[in-house]
């Protein structure tokens, strides 16, 4: 038997109940709604269904399925869209100043929908790396009740013999300009290393904010697993949908399910997982929104204390779709819980705390995808952070599958990601150096650019673990090697990075968490008087625009003042 609610305290009476919402409801009709769905909740089913790339291009179908769930479960869905921008295809050029700044588009087009139309619930789903955040975001800013899906991982692809992804063609663009492969084994690794709809298939920004999704308690347990062409997703999308429902009768709200141990959760399992370092961004904002202060030292703190379990790409074995195959999330998480390290008493959308719904859970044997915190790839996290003289704010760096974890070198300096690459391609630098990429942080860029083409095309040439690079943008979670993102503060400000000059020594010690330069602060200080500001070429539109209100990465490039300064939610209009 269908549920009945009481619209009396949900946001949609503003625009379904009474005869001052005659015209509401004319727009209703026009669309062929019924009276009865007209009385029932409203849940907005948001998705970034696109077709740039092959990470969204199921989201539409998985939509059909959470709609079916809400009908299910007594309520309205009302289906909506907003932008992604697809990191693997604005990679390496101008393009990719918009990735991060979509981030802040989505959580505001978000809020914007739900708000303009007073929808009760809201159920997203996101396929690549900046909108699954972007997602999450918007449903604790708004905290109505919400669950969030994942559209699930591309297919590896196959390339004589072994499983491959797109950081492999990455890779091989640097092997090309190297002559180590020609034009044909390029264009033969391109062609299969992406063979069906999904996110990138390794433990890059997407499949480590999926597994976020899970710990942090705003997606069905197991969702995140399924590859996006498996049918089964649709079960877990229609499951959701259901899922909403109860969560619009018991009010148990985004809010009451992202706390400070939630955020910690989600830091272990990005640690145990190997996980992208824009987690080290993402954790921040998310947490911002609910106004608690959990900044990239938060988080870096719990990654210290992590074990790192699971031997995933880029610095391990596997793809999501092999710990997909032993059990997805709930053996990463089940695997933390056993060893002491998650907060059991967490509650999740389910209604249930983490602890009862791993309950269930046994951690298999005869596998080596993910290992027990008893015997671990690393006792401590595959993402560190640093900080030092030239990183006074922090900076983070994915550790996962590095054997060595200390480099000491000059630095080579660029004021751009585009003249890096250029001097990669051609061989203009020198092994031991540490290459330097400034200006191209969350205000300098503006956008805080990933880096994931020059990084791949020195990987390419066999050189990924002879030199160093740090910036004061961010790395593709697909990024493997030493190299050292979100430095703050950023070179725009007037930040130590800006300050550098061609041969200053740098020393990275992950292990002690250190970044330094063998400046004194008085030399610092007296090269800080000749600084000056830099003007970039974006001084109109969207990314100006971001450019004037976004803060630092340290607090998670954030571009409002979040929960904290609310006098009211949205949720309690």
């Amino acid at each position: 038997m269908t549920a009945t609610f009481d619209k009396s305290k949900l946001p949609s009476r503003y625009v379904s109940v009474g005869p001052q919402s005659a015209p509401h409801r004319s727009y209703y009709y026009a669309m062929g709604m019924t009276e009865k769905e007209i009385a029932q909740p409203f849940v907005g089913v948001a998705t970034t269904w696109n077709e740039a790339a092959p990470c969204n291009i199921a989201l539409m179908r998985q939509a059909q399925a959470v709609k079916k769930g809400v009908k299910a479960g007594g309520g309205t869905p009302r289906e909506f869209t907003t932008i992604t921008v697809t990191d693997g295809i604005a990679m390496g050029h101008a393009g990719m100043k918009s990735s991060l700044v979509s981030r802040e588009v989505i959580a505001d087009s978000v809020e914007l929908t739900m708000r303009g139309h007073c929808y009760d619930a809201l159920v997203g789903l996101a396929g690549c790396d900046k909108s699954l955040p972007g997602l999450m975001m918007a449903m604790v800013r708004l905290n109505v009740p919400s669950v969030f899906m994942y559209g699930g991982s591309i297919l590896p692809g196959r390339f004589r013999g072994k499983d491959v992804t797109v950081q492999d063609v990455f890779e091989a663009v640097g092997a090309h300009a190297a002559h180590k492969i020609d034009d044909k084994d390029l264009h033969e690794l391109e062609c299969v290393a992406c063979p069906s709809a999904g996110s990138c298939g390794g433990q890059f920004t997407a499949n480590t904010m999926a597994c976020v999704s899970e710990a942090i308690g705003l997606a069905i347990p197991g969702s995140a697993g399924a590859p996006a062409p498996y049918d089964s997703r649709d079960a877990y999308a229609e499951a959701s949908g259901q899922t909403v429902m109860d969560l619009i009768k018991s009010q148990l709200r985004p809010r009451d399910i992202v706390t400070r141990k939630a955020l910690e959760n989600a830091a272990m399992v990005v640690a145990a997982s190997g996980g992208s370092t824009n987690a080290g961004l993402h954790l921040p904002a998310i947490a911002h929104e609910a106004g608690i202060e959990f900044d990239l030292h938060d988080v870096c703190e719990i990654f210290r204390k992590t074990p790192y379990i699971a031997d995933l790409k880029p610095g391990g074995r596997y793809v999501a779709k092999d710990m997909y195959e032993i059990g997805g999330v709930p053996i990463l998480m089940k695997a933390l819980l056993d060893g002491g390290y998650l907060h059991g008493d967490c509650i999740t959308v389910t209604g249930k705390t983490v602890a009862e719904n791993l309950a269930a859970v046994e951690f298999p044997k005869n596998q080596d995808v993910i290992l027990p915190t008893s015997a671990p790839l690393s006792p401590t996290g595959g993402v560190v952070g640093l900080k030092g003289n030239l990183a006074p704010q922090g900076a983070i760096v994915k550790v996962a599958g590095m054997k060595k974890q200390q480099f000491t070198g000059p630095a080579r300096c660029f004021d751009c990601e585009e003249d890096c690459f250029k001097a990669v391609q051609e061989r203009r630098y020198k092994e031991g150096e540490v290459l330097v990429i400034r200006y191209e942080g969350p205000r300098g860029g503006p956008g805080m650019r990933e880096m994931l083409a020059t990084t791949a095309a020195l990987y390419g040439q066999g050189m990924g673990d002879k030199l160093a690079l740090i910036t004061d943008g961010r790395f593709s979670g697909a990024t493997r090697g030493f190299c050292i993102g979100h430095v703050g503060p950023e070179a725009a400000v007037g930040g130590p990075i800006g300050l550098l000059k061609d041969g200053d020594v740098i020393t990275i010690d992950a292990v002690a968490g250190v970044l330094s330069v063998a400046l004194s602060d008085a030399e610092l200080a007296a090269r800080k008087k000749s600084w000056k500001p830099r003007r970039h070429d974006y001084q109109s539109g969207a990314i100006w625009r971001y450019a004037q209100t976004v803060g630092d990465a340290e607090k998670g490039a954030v571009c409002h003042p979040g929960g904290k300064a609310e006098t009211h939610s949205f949720a309690d209009i």
